[in-house]
């Protein structure tokens, strides 16, 4: 496994850890990544490098209990598995994430050309009131939370400052979404929180 970082270079060994650590904290990967400034989707140079690498990765990853995958037909280099340290996420970002499924699979259905989805603020928070999973009206603070939880894993891109808090605001749905949740997994997920909240009530 280390007779490939031997013959690399030191700046091409300081990508890969630089790759590596990226992988760690943020859990995917992605071949194309939204960029504010221009609008547009530009290619990822840490994704080309993991491509590139990805046998010494996956060895590397394997020897820790994780598992390095590439679904290149979406472009997401993405870790799985039980020793996956994963970060707990509240209430309301667990909501945001599977309506967020929903609605990319809705789109997605409708023979969109592109593997990435935009909505706003607004349609999310619609799509979360029509479910009734939310007693009270989330905070400002806990929405921004939520959203910047799920954009440091690469599940959503904000299009605009998260300091414009209103329905206006773009998310960008990333394809990661899918190896997240799976479509029969929304539902059930659903079901249950709308459970809790009846037990609740009782």
């Amino acid at each position: 496994m280390l007779q490939e970082l031997t013959g690399c270079s030191d700046e091409e060994r300081e990508q890969i850890t630089a790759v590596i650590r990226t992988l760690l904290r943020q859990t995917y990967l992605l071949e194309r990544k939204y960029d504010r400034k221009s609008g547009r989707l530009l290619f990822n140079k840490e994704y080309r490098i993991g491509s590139l690498h990805l046998e010494f990765l996956q060895d590397y990853f394997q020897a820790a209990g994780i598992t390095l995958a590439e679904n290149s037909q979406v472009g997401v280099l993405y870790l799985t598995g039980e020793d996956l340290l994963a970060e707990k996420i509240g209430r309301l970002a667990t909501i945001y994430l599977l309506v967020l499924k929903l609605i990319y699979d809705e789109q997605m259905a409708q023979a969109s050309t592109s593997v990435n989805v935009f909505t706003t603020l607004g349609e999310l928070n619609a799509r979360v009131g029509s479910f009734s999973l939310l007693k009270e009206r989330p905070s400002a603070t806990d929405i921004r939370r939520s959203l910047t939880l799920l954009k440091k894993y690469q599940i959503l891109e904000l299009i605009d400052p998260l300091e414009e808090l209103d329905a206006r605001l773009g998310l960008l749905i990333y394809p990661t979404i899918n190896m997240v949740l799976l479509g029969e997994q929304v539902a059930a997920l659903l079901a249950s929180f709308e459970e809790e909240d009846d037990g609740n009530d009782e």
